[in-house]
């Protein structure tokens, strides 16, 4: 089968053929319909997990997948032939098993989560976007009537975020490079600011001089998350998904800070299906690309200012 891969940490993605795979007996064989593209993707085609888990070469990529089941192990119940799923896949040896390719194995109790009404591109995208931005509020314990700054909301997971948060009553202020008011108003933005010209946290201030009840910052460094952070009114909260907040400084001015790490499970993607099919979230997909023009997906994924998801098909 056709899937994407690099044979060496830090090589060039390209179409290559490799075994079918066959699902164990706890496993389902999905032929992919779509698969979406993630920063993740090319962190772990550069080394990011080299470390910790176990790799092999051809390492295919992509984690984050929508198709059907189309064969299963004897103890893989959990779901039938001819059902479309939509899930992660990523276990070791990492490599082995990818969303890039025509055909993959996941476990059947594992990151996997019924598709059965929902597009493909669509359910392909929500797995690590949607399900970072759902696992960001509740790990905040955001609520309704509070007012939440974001940092990077015009990507693939602010762009979740902002809808999701919005949908709970939650006041938006949304912080972009290069997207204006009307977009993200369409999402739900209260209110939008361009920091292409540099960080906007004494704009934010002159506009909300009582500060914002929380931070989730999905792009800055240590400097710039440290400035948006005290805007943040006490008794709020600072999440990261850079590992850059400072619980100890923060603490000392009565705020709480999350350095998030994402911990999905099957339920949570059921939820977040459960959100796009009572239209509390649209999809902004903003490419439908083939499998032979995954490489070049991957190169803009590296440059960053990615304006919703792209999404391959196999």
């Amino acid at each position: 089968m056709r899937a994407v891969a690099v044979n060496e940490f830090g090589g060039d993605p390209k179409v290559v053929d490799v075994a079918k795979p066959t699902p164990g007996r706890d496993e389902l064989l999905v032929e992919v319909a779509a698969a979406a593209v993630n920063p993740f993707d090319w962190k772990v085609a550069d080394g990011m997990l080299a470390g910790s888990m176990e790799h092999t070469f051809p390492l295919v990529l992509g984690m984050d997948f929508a198709g059907t089941v189309v064969d299963r192990g004897a103890d893989a119940t959990r779901f039938s032939v001819g059902d479309r799923v939509f899930g992660s896949v990523l276990r070791a040896p990492v490599g082995a098993v990818g969303a890039y390719a025509e055909f993959l194995t996941v476990p059947a109790a594992g990151l996997v989560a019924s598709a059965a009404d929902l597009d493909p591109a669509q359910a392909a995208a929500l797995p690590t976007a949607a399900g970072t931005a759902l696992g960001l509020l509740e790990a905040g314990g955001i609520r309704a009537g509070q007012t939440i700054l974001v940092i990077g909301a015009a990507g693939g997971v602010g762009t979740f975020l902002t809808q999701l948060a919005a949908a709970r009553d939650v006041r938006v202020l949304a912080v972009t490079r290069g997207v204006g008011a009307a977009g993200m108003a369409a999402l739900g933005a209260a209110q939008t600011y361009d920091a292409t010209g540099g960080i906007v946290a004494d704009k934010v201030r002159s506009d909300h001089p009582d500060g914002v009840d929380a931070l989730v910052d999905l792009v800055s460094d240590a400097a710039d998350f440290a400035a948006y952070a005290r805007l943040i009114r006490d008794g709020g909260v600072a999440l990261s998904t850079q590992f850059v907040a400072d619980p100890q400084e923060l603490a000392a001015r009565g705020v709480e800070a999350i350095n998030h790490n994402q911990r999905s499970t099957a339920q949570l993607y059921e939820q977040l299906a459960d959100e796009l099919r009572a239209h509390r979230i649209a999809v902004p997909i903003e490419a439908r690309l083939p499998l032979t023009d995954a490489a070049g997906a991957i190169a803009r994924s590296r440059l960053g200012g990615a304006r919703g998801k792209t999404v391959i098909l196999p």
